[in-house]
């Protein structure tokens, strides 16, 4: 357990308020203390007004509307004594080392003996910060440099002094780590410590060359985004997300900052362009636009783009880039392209990696330190030096010096070597020593991704996999695009609950999880729609049948099965969690029944375990009818929850599954969830519940017909609502008589399937499949 029970951040800007935030998604009570203003009626109107915003924030900075209560907001002349209560406080005010240490003394006058201080400073050393401070509080005092959005952003970057207690610094990482679900970096006491450092030369480099080599805004971002396995913000979307007027003011402290001879004191430059910008308030999103912009025509928004060479805007182009479509995934023959997207390519990342490779062991210990915060911080797909691994160090050193540009020394101990290797099964790292060393995980993270390179599945088609994951458990893994669900996973599931059940006591249970982005999508809908476009009906109910009868199979199955879902776990994906024996979510899962959205209803039991949930707990609603009309009213509009706790209001999750909060940890806590359950295991009874028939029904469509006069409704809704709250209310089922869970997958199918006969429902799946959003008709 945490010794951390209750935290004070101190200032309640931006950055201050959404980690006070965050700190409550972790179920902790947190003070919020601001200045007071000149003259205020209320003297916590800024702590207050800060809260007030988090409220209302989309993407919201709470992972539940109650959170918020936790946060007591304060000043600081009248609840500074409220310190001497806390564990830890986080100073979140002006990047002014003055005002920073006049707070600090403050500070250290009242906090409780032991208490941890810590600040998130991105610009200013840690050795200045404690300067002038007391001998115990530079002990107790350390960095925790938050990323933005702090409960989005999973980097934590912590920097420690000489005087820093290892286990001050260990309580913080461990909190932060379990409890907030940060990747927690240590870092070097340096300027931008390891991500802005390295991120900030990266956008400049990269801004430098687009404009030197005359590349559009649309073609930079074309190029520095999936091509090389970075965000589809690319550069210039980048810049206009983080704000394009905090770069001078982040240049401006790496120039006073910086060693003389660092390469960015060569590599910055200002932009005539950029600073007519900035002063014309096209500071990116958060002004009046940036790069891009939507202008608002009488046809409706456009998106348009700046010209780089005359500054003004014309209508944004999707660009397809001939070097790009060649290259495919081979990044070193995107280098080599004889055109400007080829030299663009190459000038950024010679650059780039170059710079990352020359301050090594400056900002950081290892590689993996470094490699994980360009991930973390920057959601690159691959850090620095993975991304040099796939050009290849040897190829990489010989374009240098061919270009009469310096080779590092880092680099040097790379070379007829890589950065990872893989040996005996185990990742590996090049040390900055040259030597290798294992990439060790913390007690408590498990990844599949270092199991698969140790082991071969226990089965394997070319939608999922079965891996052995130790202590008797297995682990069944979607593998298919965006993880979507076909009959090769269905097939597989029932496979592997019959592995499990005929392996007499080998294997003991299941966890169904796998590292994608997101858990899964749901069904394949392109193989659904070609099969509907030449009217293969059959093959629709067999699809449906499989689906039920496999997830039937592991809902029943004599061993527990736990569902360990991250990022979206949507219609099918959301099923397959409703029939295991326990979900141990990742906090950031958002899960839903979101058929109607195609013109269908959930078809592979999702209707029955909903109902059966909603019935289970009937004391929360009263009465036969109220259950099924959370349910109706849940999956009838789509309701995708926005966080895991927001998942178990729902019902998408029960009161008694898990939630952990760091994605890393969540392969280890579903196994062990399965193996807390293994003892007596007993399969659940089949759901038998009574339900109200034609007069629920008709209660439902009068809802459903309200709403059409409304406008809330569109015909093709109203049908499929109809059918939905046909299935809820047990179709023409007696009022008296028990419904069963196989009575109400039959009625799934029914439905389903006279769902998919319409033109409508057609019309909605290739609309999703063609625009990605739903169609309303």
């Amino acid at each position: 357990m945490s010794s951390i029970k209750e935290v004070a951040v101190i200032g309640s800007g931006v950055m201050g308020a959404q980690i006070a935030a965050h700190i409550t998604n972790a179920g902790i009570k947190v003070w919020l203390l601001d200045i007071v203003p000149k003259d205020a009626s209320d003297r916590n109107m800024l702590a207050k007004g800060a809260v007030e915003k988090l409220v209302k924030m989309d993407p919201a900075p709470f992972m539940h509307s109650k959170n918020a209560k936790l946060i007591t907001p304060g000043n600081l002349e009248d609840d500074l004594d409220k310190l001497k209560n806390v564990d830890w406080i986080i100073e979140a005010v002006l990047e002014n080392p003055q005002i920073k240490s006049d707070l600090y003394k403050k500070i250290d006058g009242v906090r409780k003996s032991g208490s941890i201080v810590s600040s998130n400073t991105s610009t200013i050393p840690l050795s200045v910060l404690i300067g002038g401070q007391s001998d115990q509080f530079g002990k107790d005092f350390l960095i925790t440099h938050f990323f933005n959005p702090p409960r989005y952003m999973r980097l934590l970057e912590l920097v420690t002094g000489p005087k820093t207690r290892s286990d001050a610094a260990e309580v913080i990482r461990d909190f932060c780590d379990r409890n907030l679900g940060k990747g927690v970096v240590p870092c070097k006491d340096t300027p931008g410590f390891i991500a802005n450092r390295l991120g900030v030369f990266f956008l400049q480099t990269a801004v430098n060359a687009a404009l030197d080599l005359g590349l559009t805004v649309e073609e930079a971002d074309a190029v520095f985004s999936k091509p090389v396995g970075m965000p589809k913000t690319g550069v210039f979307g980048l810049l206009d997300l983080i704000g394009i007027d905090l770069m001078p003011l982040i240049a401006k402290s790496f120039m006073a900052t910086l060693p003389h001879d660092d390469a960015y004191r060569t590599t910055y430059r200002e932009h005539a362009l950029i600073t007519k910008m900035i002063a014309d308030g096209y500071t990116g999103r958060k002004g009046k636009g940036g790069f891009y912009r939507l202008n608002k025509t009488d046809g409706g928004k456009v998106k348009e783009s700046i010209d780089l060479k005359t500054g003004s805007y014309r209508v944004s182009e999707k660009v397809k880039l001939a070097a790009v479509e060649a290259a495919g995934k081979n990044l070193r023959t995107l280098c080599d392209a004889p055109d400007k997207i080829g030299k663009y390519t190459w000038t950024v990342l010679s650059d780039a990696l170059s710079y990352a490779a020359a301050l090594m062991p400056q900002i950081a210990d290892d590689i993996v330190a470094v490699d994980t915060a360009m991930q973390l911080g920057f959601n690159w797909k691959f850090g620095p030096f993975e991304l040099l691994d796939k050009l290849g160090a040897d190829w990489f050193m010989q374009r240098l010096k061919a270009d009469g540009k310096p080779v590092p020394a880092f680099l040097q101990k790379a070379e007829g070597k890589s950065f990872y290797r893989i040996e005996s099964g185990k990742l590996e790292y090049l040390t900055v020593e040259g030597s290798y060393t294992p990439v060790r995980r913390p007690v408590g993270v498990l990844l599949l991704s270092d199991i698969k390179r140790a082991s071969k599945p226990v089965l394997k088609n070319g939608s999922a996999s079965l891996w052995d994951i130790g202590d008797g458990v297995l682990c069944f893994e979607f593998t298919s695009k965006m993880n979507a669900i076909d009959p090769d996973t269905l097939g597989l599931l029932k496979k592997s609950v019959d592995t499990i059940t005929e392996s007499k006591g080998q294997w003991k249970g299941l966890v169904v999880y796998n590292e994608g982005e997101n858990f899964s999508v749901g069904a394949n809908l392109g193989l659904a729609l070609f099969a509907l476009n030449i009217a293969m009906y059959p093959a629709i109910e067999d699809l449906v049948a499989k689906g039920q009868e496999a997830y039937h199979a592991l809902r029943f199955a004599p061993f527990p099965s736990v569902a360990a879902p991250s990022g979206l776990a949507l219609g099918g994906g959301c099923e397959i969690t409703l029939h295991c024996s326990a979900t141990q979510a990742h906090a950031e899962t958002y899960i839903g029944l979101v058929e109607v959205g195609v013109g269908l209803i959930p078809g592979w039991g999702g209707c029955a375990q909903m109902l059966g949930r909603a019935f289970s707990a009937k004391k929360r609603f009263g009465g036969p009818i109220p259950p099924i009309s959370h349910v109706f009213e849940t999956v009838s509009v789509a309701k995708v929850a926005k966080s895991a706790f927001d998942a178990q209001d729902l019902m998408y999750l029960r009161q008694s599954d898990g939630i952990t909060m760091n994605r890393d940890r969540l392969l280890y806590d579903g196994k062990r969830r399965v193996l807390d359950l293994v003892a007596d295991y007993k399969p659940p009874e089949p759901w038998e519940l009574r339900l109200p028939g034609p007069t629920g029904r008709a209660a439902l469509n009068l809802a459903v017909e309200s709403f059409k006069l409304l406008g809330k409704a569109l015909p093709h809704d109203v049908t499929v609502s109809k059918a939905l709250a046909s299935v809820l209310c047990g179709g023409d089922h007696d009022l008296t008589a028990l419904t069963t869970e196989e009575q109400i997958l039959a009625m799934e199918r029914r439905e389903f399937m006279k769902l998919v006969h319409t033109p409508e429902t057609v019309a909605r799946i290739e609309h999703m499949l063609v625009k990605g959003k739903p169609l309303r008709n």
